[in-house]
């Protein structure tokens, strides 16, 4: 930018003409999160409630074992305690969806994998999906192998950024699919008998099953094996 000296002022001018170009993509908005709506709001503190109350928990289970005995009763008061509200939550969130995303909701647990927990996660934090190409949801969530190339180095692929707990509540649905679900099954299996590393093929079965459930929304269509024919 031409600036050798560094201070605030500095900063925040170079900061203001990096906004400017920004502003100028012609494809800015596609990028811009859509500010959710009430309803979706309330689900998306539900959620968070949740996965806070469950990494709690399984806190408590990881200390309970090392303890010495005498911690034991108080652990287990606080695991019961825990259970109770995370049942609590988990039942707001059910009566919660049925009543303002019943369609959206019955649409994504058609999917054999894809569990209640993952359908919240879904709901409530990619108001995108949907909305978006395959390749534009699959990047928004971090699955969509990124180049790393220079002159004639080729650099491995990789993924990384994007929304890192939808990442990981559609890591144990696709999980789940290379067991229960024929399409993210096969292609898992074909991923894996063509030589590729095991994380690598679940990672692209994250990918496929996004995708499926983007173009399933997207079209108001129900789950249909078909779509594993364009899905990738």
């Amino acid at each position: 930018m031409g600036y050798l000296a560094k201070t605030d002022r500095i900063d925040a001018r170079v900061l203001l003409q990096m906004s400017e170009v920004i502003n100028q993509h012609p494809e800015r908005e596609k990028y811009i999160r859509p500010m959710p709506d009430a309803h979706r709001q309330i689900l998306a503190a539900m959620v968070a409630r949740r996965r806070q109350l469950t990494a709690m928990l399984t806190a408590e289970r990881n200390r309970l074992h090392p303890s010495h005995p005498l911690s034991h009763a108080s652990i287990r008061s606080i695991i019961s305690a825990l259970k109770g509200e995370l049942a609590r939550i988990e039942g707001e969130m059910a009566i919660h969806i049925k009543k303002h995303f019943s369609e959206l909701s019955e649409l994504l647990n058609a999917v054999k994998g894809v569990g209640t927990a993952t359908v919240a996660v879904l709901l409530a934090e990619v108001p995108e999906l949907g909305s978006l190409s395959r390749r534009e949801i699959s990047a928004l969530i971090g699955v969509a192998p990124v180049n790393r190339d220079s002159g004639t180095m080729r650099g491995r692929r990789t993924v990384f950024g994007g929304r890192a707990s939808v990442r990981t509540a559609l890591y144990m649905s696709a999980l789940v699919g290379t067991r229960h679900n024929p399409i993210i099954k096969e292609f898992y299996t074909r991923l894996v008998a063509a030589g590729k590393p095991k994380k690598v093929a679940l990672t692209a079965c994250i990918r496929k099953l996004l995708t499926i459930l983007n173009a399933m929304l997207k079209k108001n269509e129900a789950w249909d094996p078909m779509y594993h024919q364009h899905a990738s």
